[in-house]
Order: structure tokens, then C-alpha cells, then sequence
């Protein structure tokens, strides 16, 4: 187990740099291609310069962006955590069912439902102090992404690679995702449970609320967050970003996929719960907060980095290893680079 820390990231934009001078460095050798090319053949090129070497060029510019990027990264200075103590927190088990369906990719919300979902759950582990969370991903079947941790930077990371083809049971069956939910939770004295499902509550079974009303009994307080549109919106089939057409019924007629919130109000109300709207972001936040201030914290044990060791100097030494190579030793003709000879050239 490790963990690491990056204290100044916006010095990564140093990193531009790299492509500009790949860039500059092909307009030039086009240019010096042309020129060429225009004063004589390549054969009197190769006797009037001898030494010129497209691999040499080459070689400096892969040199020179190694610098500019090991400098970069020294810059940002990445911390490794050294010392991994184990500490007392006083939290709330939250787990996110994260509907994954392909009526998810519906835009009647932008910048469409299961992108929205995805920003909601981020904003929200952003707003939290020192509950565990996991997350579980469900379409026709459910998922698990995440066990219950405090790791909020791998929880953001599993949240990112959410997608509508994780899953080829599609469907949104959000009993199985409640089913699932309920062994996340292995306390069984815990009172602080609480299951948040993101969803447009498409279900096409009617056994969900029936799951809720067992997960409430045990004491797992279902909330739910509608996302879309009462209205709804079309199903696009879209290849590399590029819209092809929208799904199609049986009868080849358009499918209008809406947002179906009395579903997620039954399954809340259920499991002593409550429906939030999803449209507006701020709006969830402040609710999400107010409802997990007022439960009560259960006390548990987590394994975390306590002591960060910067570790900049050793980018910054290869920065400077790179440099001093590309200036001492690519700068006049080497024995090792005829031995290459990569290209075939007369070095």
C-alpha cells in the first residue's frame, strides 16, 4: 500500500511545452526537406554534409522533452507517504449505485444523465470529512466497483470509468443494486448505513420497493437522485463522439427514455429515505450535507498516511542528466551514434 501527493500540479502545464517543440521541430525538417531538395539531389547533399543526421535530431528533441518533462514533474514536487499510522474517525458508510444503463445516455440533462450522476457523486465525496464510501455500478445486473474505503482519490478514479458498456445486462434492475448494497455493510449494529442510489428510475421490475422496505428493517436508509427529465429524450447511438441515430422500438419508432421519479420516491420512502432531484448540483450538495450532519457517527479505525517525503530532487536530477547529455554530448559527433547508425546514414 502506498500513496503519494502532488503539491504544485498547476506547473504541469510546463508539459505544452513538449508538443510545441515536437511541432516546431517537424516544420523545420519539412522546411529543410524543401530547401534541400530545391538546391541539389541527395546524393551531392550527402557528399557537401557528411555528418548530417536525422537520428542525432531526433534523438535531441526525445532528450529535450525528457528534461523539459522530468523538470516539470520536480516542479509539481510528488510526495510519498512514508508512514502509514492508524487513526480514529468518526463517520457515515455511504454507498453510490451509480445506474449505468443505456438510457442513461440520454441529454435531456447536460452533459447527459450518467455524466451528471458521475458529477453529482464526485461533488459529494468532495464535500465529505471523514465517512467511508463505496461504489457499486448496475444496469439489468449490479456490480461492485469499490468496497467501502476512505480512499477518495481511488473512489473518484472508479467513478470516472463508469460507462453504459461495463455492463452488457442491460436493463435498470435497482433491486440488484440494493441486494448488492446490503453486503457492504458488515456491522451489524451499525445504525449509520446509508445507501445513495443515482438513477433516471427507469426499473422494469416491480420488486424494488419490496428490497428497500428489507434494507430499511436493517437499517440501511435508502436516498435516491433522479437525474433527466420528466419529458424525457432519445437514446443516441454515437461511434468515437460522432452521433449515428437514436434507438429504435420494435415498430422502428424513436424510443423517448424519461425520467421516472415516482419509482425512486417509493424506494426511498421505503427505507426511511428521501428523493432529491438531481438538476441542480448545488442543490444536492447542501441536501446530501444536511441530512448526513444530522445522523449520528459511528466510530471505526482507518489505516492512513501520516508523513509525506517530497521526492522533486529526483526528477530534478534527470532533468538535469537529460540536459547535460543533450548539450555535451549531442552537440558534436560520437562514436556510439555512428555505431547506431539507425537511419543508415553516412554519420
Amino acid at each position: 500500500m502506498f500513496d503519494f501527493q502532488l503539491e504544485e500540479k498547476v506547473w504541469f502545464w510546463i508539459l505544452l511545452v513538449i508538443p510545441v517543440i515536437i511541432f516546431l521541430f517537424a516544420i523545420l525538417q519539412f522546411w529543410k526537406y524543401r530547401t534541400q531538395k530545391r538546391f541539389a539531389n541527395s546524393l551531392l547533399l550527402k557528399r557537401l554534409s557528411p555528418n548530417q543526421s536525422l537520428f542525432k535530431s531526433i534523438l535531441k528533441i526525445v532528450v529535450l522533452s525528457l528534461a523539459f518533462a522530468c523538470l516539470a514533474i520536480a516542479l509539481v514536487n510528488p510526495k510519498i507517504g512514508t508512514k502509514l499510522e492508524t487513526v480514529k474517525r468518526l463517520g457515515v458508510d455511504i454507498v453510490f449505485a451509480v445506474d449505468v444503463s443505456k438510457s442513461m445516455l440520454a441529454e435531456d440533462i447536460a452533459p447527459n444523465r450518467l455524466e451528471k450522476s458521475k458529477q453529482l457523486v464526485t461533488q459529494i465525496i468532495n464535500n465529505l470529512a471523514s465517512d467511508r464510501i463505496g461504489i457499486i455500478a448496475y444496469a439489468g445486473k449490479a456490480f461492485p466497483q469499490l468496497p467501502i474505503t476512505t480512499d477518495y482519490g481511488s473512489a473518484k478514479m472508479f467513478l470516472q470509468n463508469l460507462n453504459t458498456d461495463m455492463l452488457s445486462s442491460q436493463g435498470t434492475a435497482i433491486n440488484e443494486a440494493i441486494e448488492l448494497a446490503k453486503t457492504y455493510f458488515n456491522d451489524e449494529e451499525q445504525t449509520n448505513r446509508v445507501l445513495i442510489i443515482i438513477s433516471d428510475g427507469e426499473d422494469h421490475s416491480d420488486i424494488a420497493s419490496n428490497v428497500a422496505e428489507e434494507a430499511g428493517e436493517e437499517g440501511i436508509r435508502i436516498f435516491t437522485i433522479g437525474v433527466g427529465d420528466e419529458k424525457g429524450g432519445p437514446i443516441p447511438i454515437k461511434r468515437n463522439g460522432v452521433l449515428l441515430n437514436y434507438k429504435k422500438d420494435n415498430q422502428g419508432e424513436t424510443v423517448i427514455t424519461k425520467l421516472n421519479e415516482e419509482t425512486l420516491k417509493d424506494i426511498a420512502d421505503e427505507a426511511n429515505g428521501a428523493y432529491i432531484r438531481g438538476n441542480n448540483t448545488s442543490e444536492v450538495i447542501d441536501e446530501i450535507k444536511d441530512i448526513l450532519n444530522r445522523m449520528e457517527k459511528t466510530e471505526f479505525e482507518a489505516k492512513e498516511f501520516a508523513d509525506f517525503k517530497d521526492q522533486f530532487q529526483w526528477f530534478l536530477g534527470f532533468g538535469i542528466f537529460f540536459l547535460f547529455i543533450d548539450i555535451f554530448f549531442l552537440e558534436r559527433k560520437t562514436g556510439w551514434l555512428k555505431r547506431l547508425n539507425l537511419f543508415n546514414e553516412n554519420m
